[in-house]
């Protein structure tokens, strides 16, 4: 099979190529890593010496693809399927990069402050930046509930990469800072994107994993 993805399952950026994948019934095989294993993390980074995941080989092509977002495009462009994630229109597609920008810098990044400081030794922790990192999830938490009072999906009225960024960046930060009744339009659309198929799999699979998820 021509594609390898690298990834591992409960990590939210190989959560949003997943999603891609399943999407378009794209053929392609895993090979999940450990970073924590040295050996598994040193041959990683023959490969990818970033050693962040995911990253997407293509034996049909050669290329080595890194990057959420660009592996996505790269499926597009190379691999396309019924779902068109990215739209051929030009305006179109900038709005989906743009969303997609948005649930990867302002929605997945704080999550991931939090979610990382839970993890250090409480002599190391950093509650300012957590504290910087709550409030600009609330802030991202806003613009959502505007705009999803108007639309079915991140970019309109179809499912696109911006929706495949949406799924696992708003799930695991619904569980560090919850919705609540604040933003209840941001509940209906996790609701919604719980419901798809693709994230459903998604959920599904990295079940047994969450017990390694920190806990407040």
């Amino acid at each position: 099979m021509a594609l390898t993805l690298y990834f591992h399952p409960f990590a939210s950026f190989c959560q949003k190529v997943l999603v891609a994948l399943y999407e378009n019934d794209t053929p392609f095989t895993t090979q999940m890593v450990d970073l924590t294993d040295e050996a598994t993390n040193a041959s990683y980074k023959k490969i990818w010496p970033v050693g962040k995941m995911p990253i997407l080989r293509d034996d049909a092509t050669g290329r080595v693809v890194p990057e959420s977002s660009i592996i996505i495009e790269y499926l597009a462009q190379h691999w396309p399927g019924k779902v068109e994630l990215l739209p051929a229109d030009a305006d179109l597609a900038l709005e989906v990069r743009m969303r997609d920008r948005f649930y990867d810098l302002y929605v997945q990044e704080p999550m991931q402050k939090i979610v990382g400081d839970r993890l250090r030794p409480k002599e190391q922790r950093d509650a300012h930046g957590v504290d910087a990192a709550r409030a600009q999830l609330k802030v991202a938490y806003g613009m959502i509930e505007e705009q999803m009072k108007t639309k079915t999906w991140a970019a309109g009225d179809t499912f696109t990469m911006a929706d495949c960024a949406a799924a696992p960046s708003l799930f695991y930060a619904n569980l560090v800072v919850p919705f609540g009744d604040a933003f209840p339009h941001a509940g209906v659309y996790l609701d919604r994107l719980m419901k798809r198929p693709s994230f459903a799999r998604v959920v599904e699979e990295a079940q047994p994993y969450f017990k390694l998820f920190p806990q407040g």
